[in-house]
C-alpha cells in the first residue's frame, strides 16, 4: 500500500433503526465515530420517536443527517426487492424524505443528503426505471440534495444527467466483486467482521483510492464517503477502530456537505 495522503474523508453509517420496543444498534456510540448518519425513514426500520431522538443526538454531536429511504418492508428490513410502479416508488421516497425533514427540523438539524437503503440501493445501481424514480423523488423534494451512489452505477448516471450532486461512496465492511459491485449478503464473507480487515480496507479506500476484490485484484474507487454499517456485529468497535486508524494516518474525518 502506498503512502496515505491528507485528503479528508466522510464516514457514514446507518442509524435510527430501532422500532417500538425493539432496540437495534447503539446509535449514540456510532454517531460519536462518524461524520454523517443515514437515518432510517420508518419504511424498512425506525419509527417517529426513534427518528426524532436520532436526529437530536446527531445535531448535538454536529454530525450531518441524511435520509435513508427504502422499500416498504419492515419484515425484511428493506433487503428484499419490490417490483414497484415507478410513480408509486417516487411518491414513497418523497414521503420518507419529507417525514425525516420534519422530524430533523424539530430536532434542530436538517436533511442534507439522500442515501437509499438496502435492496433499493442495490436495485437502482443497475435498474434504470427505479433509478429514475428515485431521481425524480429527490428533484421534487429538493434538487440541491446530494445522493450517495455506487460508482459507475445507473443512479449516478441519471442523477448526474438531472443535475443532482452525486457522492460516490465505498464500504469498509463489505466484500467487493471484481466488477465493483458488492458481494451478495447471501454469500459467506460478504460482510467483513474482523477489525483488521475493516480498518485495512478503510485505509486503502481513503489513502490509495482502491479496494481489494474477492479475486485478489485491486480496483480503483474514488469515493467521497466510506460507509460502516450500523447493524454489523461489533459495529461500534469497528467504527471506533476505523476512526482511530484514519486519524493516526493523518486523514481528517469530515462530512462532504
Amino acid at each position: 500500500m502506498s503512502s496515505i495522503d491528507s485528503d479528508s474523508v466522510d464516514l457514514n453509517s446507518d442509524v435510527g433503526e430501532s422500532f417500538g420496543n425493539w432496540s437495534f444498534g447503539d446509535d449514540a456510540a456510532i454517531i460519536s465515530s462518524v461524520s454523517s448518519v443515514n437515518v432510517a425513514c420508518a419504511f424498512h426500520a425506525g419509527d417517529p420517536s426513534t427518528i426524532r431522538a436520532t436526529c437530536t443526538a446527531a445535531a448535538a454531536a454536529g454530525v450531518t443527517v441524511g435520509a435513508h429511504p427504502g422499500y416498504r418492508d419492515l419484515a425484511g428490513f428493506g433487503r428484499r426487492f419490490i417490483d414497484m410502479e415507478p410513480g408509486h416508488l417516487t411518491d414513497e421516497v418523497i414521503y420518507q424524505i419529507g417525514a425525516l425533514q420534519a422530524l430533523a427540523a424539530v430536532a434542530g438539524t436538517r436533511v442534507s443528503y439522500v442515501k437509499p437503503h438496502g435492496a433499493l440501493y442495490n436495485t437502482i445501481a443497475h435498474d434504470e426505471v427505479q433509478a429514475q424514480a428515485v431521481v425524480d423523488a429527490i428533484r421534487a423534494v429538493d434538487p440541491s440534495l446530494p445522493v450517495m451512489v455506487l460508482p459507475d452505477s445507473e443512479i449516478q448516471r441519471l442523477a448526474d444527467r438531472a443535475g443532482l450532486r452525486t457522492v460516490v461512496e465505498a464500504f469498509a465492511d463489505r466484500a467487493y466483486n471484481f466488477d465493483g459491485s458488492l458481494v451478495s449478503r447471501s454469500r459467506p464473507g460478504a460482510v467483513l467482521l474482523h477489525p483488521d480487515a475493516v480498518t485495512e480496507q478503510a485505509l486503502r479506500l481513503a489513502g490509495d483510492r482502491q479496494v481489494r476484490t474477492v479475486d485478489g485484484s485491486l480496483l480503483t474507487v474514488t469515493a467521497e464517503s466510506i460507509c460502516l454499517h450500523g447493524d454489523t456485529p461489533g459495529a461500534v468497535a469497528l467504527a471506533g477502530a476505523v476512526r482511530s486508524a484514519l486519524q493516526d494516518a493523518g486523514i481528517p474525518i469530515r462530512s462532504f456537505v
